[in-house]
């Protein structure tokens, strides 16, 4: 029962990063905004002299330099994560196949967003940061990989949701009451004797 629990602890920890890394991301692409609507008096001057302009499209690239690196050191991360738990579900619990496969799906899509979306969305990303054409096929296609991205976070995200449930819910496969039975010995050199 220990182990359950422990592996429950383990995967609400990671889907609770994941959800923390998602807010905190969103979080820093509104905080140009917010900055420059009400900057420090000092850093208004600056602002003023320097141009809005250049210091929005600086702070925009300073933002998502720092995303592009919390993605990539949360991916390595999670795969880490990843692996400790499936080997932790695999020898260390009694669960079945069908938490084992979510736990492996959950690699999985880890795997595929290091391995195929972040390199390009971060490539992408790098080229279009002061790229004069807001309205550029590759800023179309750079949205189609944030919005599959953020689909395999989802899955990510349905696939633990619904382990959770077979972790919390699911029975052990040992009887409830396999502490209370008693195996009977019946050899002949183990019976017992009435004197």
């Amino acid at each position: 029962m220990r182990s359950r629990r422990l592996a429950c602890l383990i995967l609400g920890s990671w889907l609770g990063a994941g959800l923390l890394m998602a807010w905190a991301s969103a979080e820093s692409s509104r905080s140009v905004d917010r900055l420059l609507a009400q900057p420090n008096p000092l850093a208004a001057v600056e602002i003023r002299n320097a141009g809005r302009a250049p210091v929005t499209e600086l702070l925009r690239y300073q933002v998502a330099e720092l995303n592009r690196s919390y993605a990539e050191t949360w991916e390595w991360a999670q795969l880490c994560l990843g692996t400790f738990f499936f080997f932790f579900l695999l020898f260390g619990t009694t669960q079945g196949k069908a938490s084992l496969a979510l736990a492996l799906l959950m690699f999985l899509v880890v795997a595929a967003q290091r391995l195929l979306l972040t390199p390009e969305i971060v490539s992408m990303g790098r080229a279009l940061d002061f790229a004069a054409s807001y309205s550029s096929p590759d800023r179309n296609q750079l949205q189609v990989l944030h919005y599959g991205y953020t689909l395999t976070e989802l899955a990510k995200l349905a696939l633990g949701l619904t382990l959770a449930g077979l972790l919390t819910w699911q029975r052990s496969g040992r009887s409830l009451d396999a502490g209370k039975q008693v195996n009977p010995v019946d050899k002949a050199n183990h019976r017992h004797v009435d004197r």
